[in-house]
This record gives structure tokens, C-alpha cells and sequence, in this order.
């Protein structure tokens, strides 16, 4: 291919048809541009609206969701300083173990709808169709409308990306940040503007206060993208990328030394950390304890797979985000390859260094990770992927031309086809039939383009193409469709059909938690602490039932999924009094479950992992005694496997020093009345 193919006419760039007839404002919504196709905008409508309606489709099925985060965006809604720190209760007791970004769309919505599942979820939906749109955006003001819209399609149809735009973690808010922050890179680098570099810098640090460091993945490609491809000398271009730099800073930081700033008399405890310090939590267990393991269990290993080259395409990771990873893959080379002589400020070149360094540096960190690592973070790396797919789609297929580059296209196609195979393999119940036609049409598709390369485009190429382009996204669709017609809970949710081999043969349940009979979590609470009818976390009990009124997880049980009965909440409505907390739990599970059912605050005992040092003895007992809290239930604990009760001291207090309330009261959970202790 000649490197010295002219880039074709940036579309939607000019100003108004020069010969658009007075009054055809009709028109205009059609082609309001010169060089717009006139099916471009439909399709692009037809795209946003199919993403609408996938990530909107029966929303309400997800229920609370993950309840750990549900619980904070209930706190939000009732107290100003819960909604600034992302307390997880209205008391402000103590924080999510994430900076409150994420909760602050989530907790205005349901200040204006109401708390509720919808008023929780939409937002989130409404961010994902904006990163599709994004995307398409981004792409579309380098590249040609075809390219822009399969972009789009190939994000909006990602599994994690339909799971994730219909939940409430974080991840959504992330992506969405870091898509716009691209967007604001792109903007600048056409022009050498220091006010879009700004504006990208900000995005991302905003991206921060969402996910913590994660955010700051996307940084490198971004850097990278300024110093090759923006216009000016290279002295200028360094001063402006430092303006950008600082705006990231201030962005990021500001909300951290709001914090730190903050006595802690004066704040709730930061959840997640050892020492109430933000910038350990940050630092530690969000930051260097995520790639290390250190500072706690190895979560990687439970969540994703053992760290290596092949986690990506794992049975945790694969069906999340490897449908296109081959395919991408091979576009980036290609892509690169392509522009290789081009000026230093070729715009398709600075492309695909940005999305390919996008992809690349997600891929090697989270195939590194050692630390808890979730397959839903696979998320962020989506719209690189999709970007890379759209992109290099209809480069590859202009280099058809030529012999050298014939078998491009076909390789990308004819890989994906088998890695769809592979992942449609490992869930034998769902639509058994779909993986053959995926790889027998894929490899056919690859074949015809191969041999018909030298060709110019004809029908039977476009056939091929469409053959190819079907092959290629059914898989992921197929998951994706099956994502958004599923229920998924807990702070474990896994996109599409149930995978054999995951998790040691499980796959959550509901594809949203811990399967059923999972480990018992280390350092379960003594003797009484724990309800008498309520098996431990992830065990369930002979009948497959729990009693009425039992604290109970929900679909094999996990953090962010704990249910809780009727009688034990109208239980502790009814006599909690002036104390400022209904009740004591053990765990931010089972406090976020009596949380969202009786609508008043909950202490969570050493928060979302059950082992934060919050509160001491000491401190506790003090709360007691001032009549802070009167009534603390039993049967707690995170249910993560080796992150439980942590400290029991405060429980065998419990035990001595408060009253065992009737059962028949609490529906058969175990509560302990300590305001005979209060004395």
C-alpha cells in the first residue's frame, strides 16, 4: 500500500451545504454537513437508540444491584457530607472503599426521583449510550462514517460494557470520563489548543475521584499522542502538556486534600484503609495492593484468574472483553504499519497511538495484577478495543488491494472467528448452534476476502465483508443481549451465559456474586454472634430456604448482596429510639442490607471488608454508652473468602455485656439489645 495515500475528506467538518435550499431544516437533520453521508446521521440515531434500549431494557431486574454502593447513594440522598465523602451511611460512621464520584450522579438523581432502583440505575445507562456516542465521535473526526459507526457498535455490544452501563460500581462513570477526556485530547491536538488540553487533563483527574489510579491508565497513550501529533515546536508542546498535567492534578486532587484536610473527629472513618487516611487507601489497597497482592488476600486469583498473558481470554476475562482483542490486535499493526512515512502530525496515525496505547497498557496491567482484580474492569479498556476494531476495519480493508496486504483482513477476521468459538465453547447451554455458524461463517468470510483481494469492490466483496462483520460481533452481542435480559447482584457481576470452569466450576450464581458453597470467610464471629438460622455466608441451608426475617445472602451469597427480613427491620424501627444508628452489623454487606430496607443508618462494623480497624473496642463501647447505638445483629461478616470478621473483640463484647433479644421478635435473626449496657 503507498504510504502516500491522501487521508480522505474529514466528514462533518465543514460548515453548512453550500447548496442546502432556504427552509430544508428537514434535510439538514439528514446531511446538515458537507461531506456527510445522507444515511450517516440515521444510522447514527439508530445506533444510540439500539444502545438506549439494550442498557434501559428491564433496568428494574437489577434491583439494588450491588448493595454496598446502593447503600452509600441512599446515604447521599439524606445528608450533604455523606454525599461529600461517600459515606456509606447517613450517620457518616464510614466511607465506600472508593472516592464518591461515581455515587455523586447516582445520589442527584434520587434527590430529584426518589430512591429507587431506577432513579439509581438510569444514570448509569445514560452514561454508557454517551460513551458510545462518544466514541463514535472520536473516531469519526479522523476517520470515515463506516469506521465511527462500527466503533460504536462494537462498544455498545461489548459484554462488560452491557453489563456495567446497568449496574451502579464505578466503572461506568470511569469509562465515561476517560472516553471524553479523549475526546478533549483529539480537539487539542487538531488545533495545538491549550484550553482542550486543560479540559483533558481535568476529565481524567475527574476520572480519579471516580476509580482512583485506574483512571490514570489512559495517561501515558495521552502524553504520548501530544508530544507526536500536535502542531508547534516541541518546547511549546512540552509547556502546554504541562498545563494539562496540572489541570489532571487539580482535578484529582482536590476532593483528596478536602479529606485530609478534614480533623477526623469531624469526617467518618475512610472505609478501606488502615490508618483513616485517604492517600492510604488511594496509595494502598485501590493502589499498589491491587498489583502486588500485598496488604490482604490475593483476590486476583479468586476473581480472575491467575495473573499471565492468557488472562484476558481466562473463563473469568474472555467472555467479558476478548471477543475483539484478536481483531484489534491485528488492526493496530496494521494501522501503524499503514502510516509508517507519514508527517509527524498524521492524524490516523495519532489514532491509533492513542487507542492502541489506550489497549495495550490495560492489557499489560490488569494481566499483571496479583491483587484483587475484577473482570468487570475490563470495561475501561472496551472503547480502545472497539475504537481499534472500527478504525482498522476499514483500513484493512483498503489494503486488500495489494498483495503484500491481502491476507491483513482476513487474518483479523479469521482469528476473532475462532477466539468466538473458544468463548461460546465454554457455555455449552447457550445457543449451542451459534459457535459454528460464528466460526464456520468467520473462516469462510476470511477465505473469500483472501482470495478476492486483488479485486476491486464488488458485490460478492461487500457480501463478504457483511458475512465477516456478522461472524465477528454475534458472539459478543449474543452476550450482550443475554447480559441485559439477566438479573445480576453483588460486587461480583459477570457478563452473558454461565462459563464452565469459572470460579472452580461456578459462575456467580446469577452471574452476580459468590457461588453457592463458597469458603467460609476467615475469623467468623464467636459463639452468638452469628444468627442461629442463618448458615454462614455462602452456605446454604438444608431445605434451600431461609426463614422469614433471617439475614440471608442472595444468590449464593458475596459482598454488596446481603437481603434481610421484615421482622428484624420492623423489629428495630420500632424500638431503636433516639439512637443514631438503627443498629451495629457486623460488615458492610449486612449493614447495607438492613440499610436499604429500613431506610435509616447503619454502623458497618469494619466496612466493606469486615477488617478495617473502625471502631476500636474502646470506641465502640463509648457509642453504647452514649446511646448511639442500642441493637447490634449478628450473622455480618463480608462473605469474601479470607476477608471476614477481622477483629471479634467488639462481637464477644456483644456477647457478655448485651441481652439476646427474643427470636420469635426478629424473625429468627440474632440481635443483641445493649442498652443495658449503656450504663
Amino acid at each position: 500500500m503507498s504510504t502516500a495515500t491522501p487521508l480522505p475528506p474529514l466528514g462533518g467538518r465543514g460548515g453548512p451545504a453550500a447548496d442546502a435550499p432556504a427552509g430544508g431544516r428537514r434535510r439538514r437533520l439528514v446531511r446538515a454537513r458537507a461531506g456527510v453521508p445522507a444515511w450517516e446521521r440515521p444510522a447514527l440515531a439508530a445506533l444510540l437508540l439500539g444502545t438506549l434500549v439494550l442498557y434501559l431494557w428491564e433496568l428494574g431486574r437489577e434491583g439494588w444491584a450491588n448493595s454496598y454502593y446502593a447503600a452509600a447513594v441512599q446515604a447521599g440522598t439524606e445528608s450533604w457530607k455523606a454525599f461529600l465523602f461517600g459515606s456509606l451511611d447517613a450517620s457518616n460512621f464510614i466511607t465506600v472503599d472508593k472516592p464518591p464520584a461515581s455515587l455523586w450522579l447516582m445520589e442527584l438523581s434520587g434527590r430529584v426521583f426518589g430512591v429507587n432502583a431506577w432513579s439509581m440505575l438510569v444514570p448509569q445507562a445514560i452514561a454508557g449510550v454517551l460513551t458510545v456516542w462518544l466514541t463514535y465521535r472520536i473516531v469519526r473526526r479522523w476517520f470515515d462514517a463506516p469506521a465511527a459507526l462500527l466503533a460504536g457498535a462494537a462498544l455498545a455490544l461489548t459484554p462488560v460494557a452491557a453489563l456495567m452501563f446497568r449496574f451502579n460500581n464505578p466503572d461506568a462513570l470511569l469509562t465515561l470520563l476517560l472516553v471524553a477526556g479523549a475526546y478533549a485530547l483529539v480537539r487539542a491536538v487538531e488545533a495545538g489548543a491549550t484550553t482542550w488540553l486543560v479540559l483533558a487533563g481535568a476529565l481524567v483527574g475527574t476520572a480519579f475521584l471516580a476509580k482512583s489510579l485506574q483512571a490514570f491508565l489512559v495517561v501515558p497513550a495521552f502524553a504520548l499522542v501530544w508530544m507526536l501529533a500536535a502542531p508547534g515546536p516541541l518546547g511549546r508542546r512540552a509547556l502546554r502538556m504541562l498545563a494539562g498535567a496540572g489541570a489532571l492534578v487539580a482535578a484529582s486532587a482536590w476532593w483528596v486534600a478536602a479529606v485530609e484536610l478534614t480533623p477526623a473527629s469531624a469526617r467518618p472513618y475512610i472505609g478501606g484503609s488502615d490508618d483513616n487516611s485517604v492517600l492510604s487507601l488511594i496509595f494502598g489497597y485501590n493502589g499498589l495492593d491491587r498489583l502486588s497482592g500485598g496488604g490482604g488476600p490475593g483476590g486476583g486469583a479468586n476473581f480472575s484468574g491467575d495473573p499471565g498473558v492468557g488472562r484476558l481470554f481466562n473463563t473469568q476475562m474472555g467472555g467479558q472483553i476478548a471477543w475483539l482483542l484478536p481483531f484489534a490486535a491485528v488492526a493496530l499493526a496494521a494501522g501503524i504499519w499503514s502510516r509508517r512515512g507519514t508527517p509527524r502530525t498524521d492524524r490516523r496515525r495519532a489514532a491509533y497511538v492513542l487507542w492502541g496505547g489506550w489497549a495495550v497498557t490495560h492489557a499489560l496491567v490488569f494481566s499483571a495484577m496479583s491483587g484483587i482484580v475484577h473482570s468487570y474492569y475490563t470495561v475501561a479498556m472496551a472503547p480502545a478495543v472497539a475504537a481499534l476494531s472500527g478504525m482498522g476495519a476499514l483500513d484493512m480493508w483498503r489494503m486488500r488491494g495489494e498483495a503484500r496486504t491481502r491476507w491483513v483482513l482476513p487474518l483479523a477476521v479469521g482469528a476473532s472467528a475462532v477466539t468466538a468459538y473458544v468463548l461460546l465453547d465454554r457455555s455449552p447451554g447457550f445457543v449451542p448452534a451459534l459457535k459454528w455458524l460464528v466460526l464456520l461463517g468467520g473462516l469462510a468470510a476470511a477465505i473469500g476476502l483472501l482470495v478476492d483481494g486483488d479485486r476491486p469492490p464488488a458485490r460478492a466483496a461487500v457480501a463478504l465483508a457483511a458475512v465477516a462483520a456478522v461472524a465477528v460481533l454475534a458472539g459478543p452481542a449474543a452476550y450482550a443481549v443475554q447480559t441485559a435480559g439477566t438479573s445480576h447482584q453483588g460486587s461480583t457481576p459477570s457478563a452473558g451465559p454461565a462459563v464452565t470452569g469459572a470460579m472452580g466450576g461456578f459462575d456467580g450464581g446469577i452471574r452476580g456474586g459468590f457461588p453457592g458453597g463458597g469458603a467460609m470467610p476467615q475469623g467468623a464471629p464467636p459463639q452468638g454472634a452469628m444468627s442461629q438460622s442463618a448458615p454462614p455466608q455462602g452456605a446454604m441451608p438444608q431445605g434451600g430456604a431461609f426463614p422469614q426475617g433471617a439475614m440471608a445472602p442472595q444468590s449464593g451469597g458475596g459482598p454488596g448482596m446481603a437481603t434481610v427480613g421484615d421482622d428484624v427491620v420492623a423489629f428495630l424501627e420500632a424500638n431503636r429510639g433516639d439512637a443514631r444508628w438503627i443498629a451495629a452489623t457486623d460488615g458492610a454487606n449486612a449493614a447495607a442490607g438492613i440499610q436499604l430496607a429500613s431506610g435509616e443508618p447503619v454502623m458497618a462494623i469494619g466496612g466493606f471488608s469486615g477488617r478495617d480497624p473502625a471502631p476500636t473496642l474502646d470506641e465502640f463501647v463509648a457509642l453504647v454508652r452514649e446511646g448511639a447505638v442500642r441493637y447490634y445483629v449478628g450473622g455480618g461478616g463480608s462473605g469474601i473468602p479470607g476477608m471476614g470478621a477481622g477483629d471479634t473483640s467488639i462481637a464477644a463484647w456483644v456477647q457478655d455485656h448485651g441481652t439476646l433479644v427474643d427470636t420469635s421478635l426478629t424473625g429468627g435473626a440474632t440481635v443483641y439489645d445493649l442498652s443495658g449496657a449503656a450504663g
